[in-house]
């Protein structure tokens, strides 16, 4: 077996583990919460500018 195909399979066991996983969902989860709420790419932050004043504690200017 060869170093890249040890390395695929590694991979794939850390990613297809629950912990793995976990993680990933939560990675994205925060990326996606991170993006609708802190985004400053004007055409997110005026999609969402509305529910960023509805929010309490989320400061928008």
């Amino acid at each position: 077996m060869n170093t890249i195909s040890i390395v695929g399979q590694r991979a794939k066991q850390v990613t297809l583990s629950v912990p793995g996983q976990a993680s990933l969902l939560t990675g994205l989860v925060m990326l996606i919460l991170w993006t609708v709420y802190f985004s400053p790419y004007p055409p997110v932050h005026d999609t969402f500018h509305k529910l960023r004043h509805g929010t309490e504690s989320v400061a928008c200017h």
